[in-house]
């Protein structure tokens, strides 16, 4: 039977897009399952700002009347006239190792594109950089973090079958904290301290976390144009992202550099790596998820790096 696709219309379908990819990942140690509370925020229109100023479509794919795939289209039309450009995002994008579903998917979403005048796709990429993107090339086997697109190696052959070839490296690093911290580092750190005239903050609540939020997404706006995918943030979309992660950061470890006039000149934010709590919770936070998810956080070795800016003129 050859494959149908069908675009997602009904809270049902929405729902099968959602859960797909943890019938497609059963049996994968890896893969990390969403927090499925935030998934449905994530494609809520009225809740997630990134729909303002983009238009959308979700399809679903069926073969022998079993469901087999699902892709996101996204014209982000912000991103395309701050580039001058004319290109559609593919997103979401999972299926079995089926050829002809993989086919079909991205088929669908290239026919749509050029529907509404589109010259190029890319992906798989979200709204912004800040949502998972890419596929995985390497590093099947490392232990996963929550910043991690955990996608199958089969995957890179199926959108290269697809006809698209790769177009940046994303790279992620895994280094170790050393059991102390060597005496060239508390020189350099010394000497830049006073130097520069600067300030660490350090926080050990929320509360006192919040009234930097603000300024931290106002460096990011300033400092990662030249990321690939990145368009600033409106101010709706900030509030989005600081609700959506605000209640698994731990002040402990986020701090943020102050200049001779108490302006933010740079910020480190990290979170104790939740992986392998959301996967005991199964991406569900209740009924009891949620504990999971804590205990995770107290008893983890790693820290993820989530986000972090140094203003250009305090780089070097």
């Amino acid at each position: 039977m050859s494959v149908i696709i069908r675009k997602v219309e009904s809270r049902k379908d929405l729902k099968n897009f959602i859960y797909l990819p943890e019938k497609i990942h059963a049996g994968h140690k890896e893969w990390i399952p969403p927090i499925y509370m935030d998934e449905w925020e994530f494609y809520n229109p009225g809740k997630n700002h990134s729909f303002k100023h983009c238009t959308t479509v979700l399809y679903l794919a069926f073969k022998d009347d079993r469901l087999a795939g699902r892709i996101m289209g996204i014209i982000n039309h912000s991103y395309n006239k701050a580039h001058d450009e004319l290109h559609a995002r593919m997103f979401a994008w999972d299926c079995y190792n089926d050829r002809e579903v993989a086919l079909a998917l991205t088929g669908a979403v290239e026919k749509w594109a050029v529907e509404h005048g589109m010259k190029r796709m890319v992906g798989p990429l979200g709204f912004s950089d800040k949502d998972p993107q890419g596929l995985m090339v390497e590093g099947f086997h490392e232990q996963m973090n929550i910043a991690t697109n955990c996608s199958l190696p089969y995957m890179v052959d199926l959108i290269e079958a697809c006809g698209y070839r790769k177009e940046v490296d994303l790279l992620e690093l895994k280094i170790a904290v050393p059991t102390a911290i060597p005496e060239i580092y508390k020189t350099i750190n010394n000497r830049t301290l006073q130097k520069n005239n600067i300030t660490v903050l350090e926080f050990d609540s929320r509360r006192k976390l919040r009234p930097y939020i603000k300024p931290v997404f106002e460096l990011v706006n300033m400092t990662f144009n030249e990321i690939y995918g990145f368009l600033q943030l409106t101010p709706d979309e900030i509030d989005y992202l600081v609700n959506r992660y605000m209640l698994i950061i731990n002040p402990e470890f986020v701090k943020v550099v102050l200049d001779k006039n108490r302006q933010v000149v740079a910020f480190a934010l990290a979170v104790p790596e939740i992986a392998e709590g959301i996967r005991r919770a199964r991406g569900r936070l209740f009924p009891f998820g949620v504990f999971h998810i804590l205990s995770a956080s107290r008893k983890t070795r790693m820290l993820t790096m989530l986000l972090g800016a140094i203003r250009q003129d305090y780089r070097n």
